[in-house]
């Protein structure tokens, strides 16, 4: 019967259906009200944050955290990494309680076990190692595999910081979805530089600030590059997850397909896709979930280019400032003046692979214009956060984040590279 229900959906999917499935889904606009993150964190020894931790014990420690009781849906990405994903809240103070109350038992549970969350946006001590062997990972990682080492590396060393936004109003303006849209793939370069937390693979300086956007920026570029911004967002990301490669074909029984070389446009057309069943709907929802660019419409916008963060806290510094950037109406229509000029830089190559983004991977900061923008971004942000009602250890954390890093030209990795450095100069 679930064979015949699906072929009977895949024979509706035209391809016309399926643009205006995705086009349908993308952006749902209205007021700017709703406010999400997806925080992950490496999984680590307590004392020995470079000690490797056993698949054993964590795997216990996964045992006691599914009996947690928590608000937050908790996740595994396939190298063992933790992802808490509170519900969507109605304001900056709701998402930060929510997500800082899950993740205060969270942490009580695995210090327990002698482990702890640690924010890097990749594993400074070690190589890919997957721990999870799911049929959607199995499967993504043997397509990853035919592009180089950089999909393990995605898949089974990184961690971010995910901000999700609503998509803005349906008219033009500040708040309107098509200037958020824009705005996200601009500022997103200025996130990468000012939030930069990834210097090193396996205890050594990669030349990268964000080593984690730079493996970003060696994937399969069909699925990770971000459609370049045009006059019709809708039309231009239902053309690119059509035009997108497939990375699996899920089945009932067995490992999944990984075809080569097919777009889903290619397998609802049912040319050269080497004997696949037909599609269906769920399929192509299923797809849109294995595109990785750095802004991804889902409903809402999800902001995907922000490494983990240190510390306890240091995730609220890049959730407040994205919100306030993008929700404050005053400090949006203000920074979105600031960061015009840097599509010159960007051209009209997409993110993550332009000009501007890997300045911002490479350089952080230290880059003149990106250093220009940012100040005037994290300033925008700090008038704008009263506005949005937002606590005082937020406006704080915000004000401290700026002093330490943005006014002086720094992001979190060069605290770690300072120590090497130093070591380098004496040696």
């Amino acid at each position: 019967m679930l064979h015949q229900q699906r072929t009977s959906r895949a024979r509706a999917l035209t391809e016309a259906a399926s643009l205006a499935h995705v086009q349908g889904i993308c952006f749902k606009t209205g007021p700017p009200s709703r406010l999400g993150v997806e925080l992950e964190w490496l999984v680590r020894d307590l004392h020995d944050p470079s000690h490797p931790v056993e698949p054993d014990r964590h795997s216990a420690a996964v045992a006691a955290l599914r009996s947690l009781p928590l608000r937050s849906p908790l996740t595994f990405e396939p190298g063992g990494q933790l992802e808490l994903s509170p519900p969507p809240a109605g304001s900056l103070t709701e998402c930060v309680e929510q997500a800082g109350a899950d993740l205060a038992v969270v942490r009580a549970s695995l210090r327990a076990h002698g482990l702890s969350l640690v924010g890097h946006g990749h594993d400074p001590h070690h190589p890919p190692r997957r721990l999870l062997t799911e049929p959607r990972y199995d499967a993504m990682e043997a397509y990853f595999d035919r592009g180089g080492p950089a999909g393990r590396s995605m898949m089974c060393c990184s961690a971010s910081v995910q901000v999700c936004l609503d998509a803005g109003y349906e008219e033009p303006g500040p708040l309107g979805f098509g200037r958020r849209w824009r705005l996200a793939h601009l500022l997103g370069a200025v996130l990468v530089a000012a939030f930069a937390n990834s210097p090193l693979r396996e205890g050594r300086p990669t030349g990268w600030r964000s080593t984690r956007q730079a493996v970003w920026a060696e994937l399969d570029p069909a699925r990770s590059l971000a459609p370049v911004p045009g006059r019709d967002p809708r039309a231009d990301w239902a053309g690119y997850v059509l035009g997108a490669p497939l990375m699996c074909v899920r089945r009932d029984e067995g490992p999944w397909t990984v075809p080569r070389g097919v777009t889903f446009r290619d397998w609802i057309r049912g040319g050269a896709t080497g004997g696949l069943r037909p599609p269906t709907l769920e399929d192509l929802d299923y797809h849109i979930t294995t595109l990785f660019p750095p802004v991804r419409p889902r409903g809402h916008l999800e902001l995907r280019m922000i490494d983990a963060q240190p510390g306890e806290d240091g995730w609220m510094v890049p959730l407040a400032v994205t919100s306030a950037l993008f929700d404050d109406g005053e400090a949006s229509e203000a920074v979105y003046r600031a960061v015009k000029p840097l599509a010159e830089t960007a051209g009209f190559e997409p993110a993550p692979s332009n000009p501007l983004w890997r300045a911002a991977a490479r350089h952080a900061l230290t880059d003149p214009e990106l250093h220009a923008t940012a100040v005037t971004c994290f300033a925008a942000a700090q008038e704008a956060l009263p506005r949005l009602g937002a606590s005082p250890a937020v406006q704080t954390a915000v004000a401290d984040f700026t002093d330490r890093y943005v006014a002086r030209g720094r992001c979190p990795a060069d605290d770690v590279l300072d120590p090497i450095s130093g070591k380098e100069c004496r040696s």
